[in-house]
Order: C-alpha cells, then structure tokens, then sequence
C-alpha cells in the first residue's frame, strides 16, 4: 500500500521569498501596533514617519555624502534599508503581493541567491537613478524599486525564451510597459510623486543583472558578443 501523499499541485515558495517577505509584513505589523498604542509609549504613533526619516533613502544625503567625500555607515545602509519601509499597509500589500509573484519565478529559474542579489541591486539602482534623473527632496521608501528588478528579472526570462523559439522579443516587455503607463498616467491625473523614475531604474538594473546572474548568464553573453 503507497502511503505517500500526492504532490501539491502549488509549489512551495521559495525561502528567502518568504523571508523578505515577512520582514516586509513584520514592519507593518510594528508599525500597526504602535499607531494603536498596542506597544511601546505614546510616541510610538510616529514610528512609521521616524522609520522612513532614519531609513528612507534621501538624494540629497548622497549628494551631500559626494560633495564631502564622506560615506557614513548610517547613510549608506539607507540603500539595502528603504525597500523595508512603507507608506501605508496598502503600499506594503501591493509591494508583498508582487514580491510574492515575480519572487517566486524568478527563483525558480535563477536559484534563490540570485534572485536576493536582483532585489538588493535593484533597490540600489532604484536609488540610483532617483538621484541622477530627479531633482526630489522627498524621501525614497518603500519596495517598488526592488520588486520592479524582479519583474525586470522575470522579463528577461520571457525575453530569452521568446528568443529560443523564434518569436517576437519586444513582447516580453508587455508588462512593464502596462504598467509604467498606469503609474505615468496616475501622476498626470493626480499629479502623485515621480518616484516611477525609482521604479523604472530598479526594472532597468534587474534586467541587465540578468545577463550575469542567470543559469549560464555570463558565458551566453560573452559567447553572444563573441559571435557579433
């Protein structure tokens, strides 16, 4: 008699998906309690607004940092921090939900260190070109950026295998080309914060990285340059 179970018709998600993930929830659950009193001490109804202030990723701290020459740690762990950070439990929703989707496949294909390595980097380029392309005073938070790499991440993967079939490339870029319009069209209507740029950036920094991170990524491409 086989007493094995039979297969979960859902894969698991991967670890370090969920782990990301929880911390994401985990501050929002602080953060929750302290707005309701349910912790700390009266002033724990700012933690949120401290949080993004002491993490958040500002421009004109780098820029400052770059004029000085001087690169405190309590600043230049703003890069790897903001990601964490939220606005508001919807911001972190959205922000979990797609970390939750594009986290997955894109660990699946790439494995799970390069699929960390892709959220950390595009949360860096995020900030990145927030700096270089906007001149905003208003600090950075919030995941966007860094899920935006992994959409980049999973748009490579579609790009790579249109390109092994034969079939049209530019439509892998489907989604983020929805998507860009929606938030393009949401600051024209409701004249909302260009941190898109932040978005656009992080998606940018995700799909190259894929070209070194992949399964094979950096042999492919110096075979592809090779041939050309």
């Amino acid at each position: 008699m086989d007493n094995s179970s039979p297969p979960s018709p859902i894969n698991p998600l991967p670890p370090v998906v969920v782990a990301l993930f929880l911390v994401i929830v985990g501050i929002e659950v602080i953060f929750w309690a302290g707005a309701n009193q349910l912790v700390g001490d009266p002033t724990s109804v700012s933690w949120r607004r401290d949080a993004i202030l002491t993490y958040g990723f500002s421009a004109d701290v780098l820029k400052q940092m770059w004029v000085l020459g001087q690169w405190p740690v309590e600043h230049l762990i703003r890069f790897v921090t903001y990601p964490f950070v939220h606005g508001a439990f919807t911001h972190a929703v959205f922000s979990g939900v797609i970390l939750l989707a594009m986290g997955k496949m894109v660990a699946e294909v790439f494995g799970p260190w390069p699929m960390l390595a892709v959220f950390v980097a595009s949360g860096i380029g995020g900030a990145l070109g927030y700096t270089v392309f906007l001149d905003q005073p208003i600090v950075l938070f919030g995941a966007f950026p860094s899920v935006y790499g992994l959409i980049g991440a999973f748009t490579f993967i579609l790009w790579r295998s249109l390109s092994l079939v034969g079939a049209n490339q530019m439509r892998a870029f489907s989604l983020i080309g929805f998507l860009m319009g929606f938030q393009l069209l949401f600051v024209i209507l409701f004249d909302a914060q260009s941190d898109w740029v932040a978005d656009l950036s992080g998606f940018a920094t995700g799909f190259l990285l894929s070209f070194v991170v992949a399964p094979g990524g950096w042999a492919a491409l110096l075979d592809r340059l090779r041939k050309r």
